[in-house]
């Protein structure tokens, strides 16, 4: 266990200029306390590890020190090729990339690790689209793709309703959701807002796209962040190069693709997660009251919005069960359109109380289903 640990705390030196007592703690989930000791225990088997003093003081490896204790464990070498995703690196075009970098992979590892792509590749499988819905990849992909790795600015026309909008971006990330693809985008000139609990990630100058609503994507290209001379048809990375590299400009420099300065602080996962949940918030605008049986509560979250479901039945949890064991519940729903389909599926197992309206459309049907089903019919 702490000769792992020691390993690691060797390799995260060795991949930075030099890091704090807290930030190593943090990556090696341990007390600075247990840092500091075992930055003495590696100085002493001869690792040069070097302690700054002071406020702005940390950690580092002096003389160019690399290690060679790099070797991978089988259940790390399986892991590496489990790390791939083909379908999504298929749609960025990045499939020979990623098939060259396995390649090379595989021809480092010790010959007992060889046959790690094959063990891993028959236990696994990602299948990220949901059931029974086709999603083609958006032409524009590889192109915004080319733009995230290379961090170019680019001019994006997308359909908003019945019209298009174009706009200038600094493209961040992607997103693959359900099989959906999303840019998660900058606009220049706005200031990041306050950040969220996470540090980062939280801005309201960050904005989500969905690629397929693109309808074309052009490098902006001039000298300066911020300033547009023109915009050009996005290229892939020079052969050889591979993804992220493209030419050796800076940010906005010479007649090339313009450039950005990401922000270092960005956190895709976490802004991703804290978008999501605003979007799934949003969008439950109107409430229903709706009594439900024993078995309607168990079938509830599985009918609507998890979430809406949970605080549903946790807000009934005061007022109990009523003498038939039925509780009442407030929930939230996105409409009242949605809320009938929804409701549909826990058929007699759930009575709508309110809106008014939606209890008279489901005895409607209820009327129609007694026509079809019931005697004599």
């Amino acid at each position: 266990m702490r000769a792992a640990r020691l390993i690691k705390m060797v390799l995260l030196l060795q991949s930075r200029p030099s890091m704090t007592a807290a930030e190593l703690a943090r990556e090696l989930e341990v007390s600075e306390r247990t840092v500091t000791r075992d930055a003495q225990a590696l100085s002493e088997a001869g690792v040069p590890v070097y302690a700054d003093r002071g406020r702005a003081g940390g950690y580092r490896l002096i003389g160019g020190y690399r290690t060679r204790l790099t070797g991978l464990a089988r259940g790390e070498a399986e892991a590496l090729f489990l790390s791939g995703v083909p379908g999504a690196l298929r749609e960025m075009g990045l499939e020979d990339a990623a098939s060259a970098a396995r390649l090379k992979v595989s021809a480092a590892l010790l010959p007992s690790l060889r046959d790690a792509p094959r063990t891993a590749a028959q236990r696994f499988h990602l299948d990220a689209p949901g059931w029974f819905r086709e999603t083609p990849a958006p032409g524009l992909l590889p192109a915004v793709a080319d733009a995230v790795w290379d961090d170019r600015r680019v001019v994006a026309r997308y359909r908003r309703g019945d019209t298009e909008v174009e706009r200038e971006l600094e493209p961040y990330g992607l997103v693959l959701k359900a099989g959906v693809w999303y840019l998660c985008a900058r606009v220049p000139g706005q200031e990041p807002s306050e950040r969220g609990p996470s540090g980062a990630g939280a801005h309201r100058a960050y904005r989500v796209y969905r690629i397929d609503r693109f309808t074309a994507v052009e490098a902006v290209t001039g000298a300066g962040v911020g300033t547009t001379a023109g915009t050009g048809p996005i290229s892939g990375p020079e052969p050889g190069t591979g993804p992220g590299t493209g030419s050796d400009s800076g940010p906005g420099t010479g007649s090339g693709p313009a450039r950005f300065a990401r922000d270092p602080e960005f956190d895709l996962p976490a802004f991703w997660a804290e978008r999501a949940e605003q979007f799934a918030r949003s969008i439950l605008r109107a409430e229903v009251v709706v009594r439900l049986s024993p078995e309607g509560v168990r079938a509830l979250p599985h009918a609507v919005d998890a979430a809406a479901a949970r605080e549903a039945l946790a807000g009934a949890d005061g007022a109990g069960a009523d003498d038939d064991g039925w509780v009442t519940v407030t929930l939230a729903v996105e409409s009242e359109e949605v809320a009938r389909t929804q409701l549909t599926a826990l058929g007699a197992e759930a009575e709508v109380l309110a809106p008014a309206s939606l209890r008279e459309w489901f005895a409607a049907r209820a009327a129609r289903l007694a026509l079809l089903y019931g005697p004599g019919a």
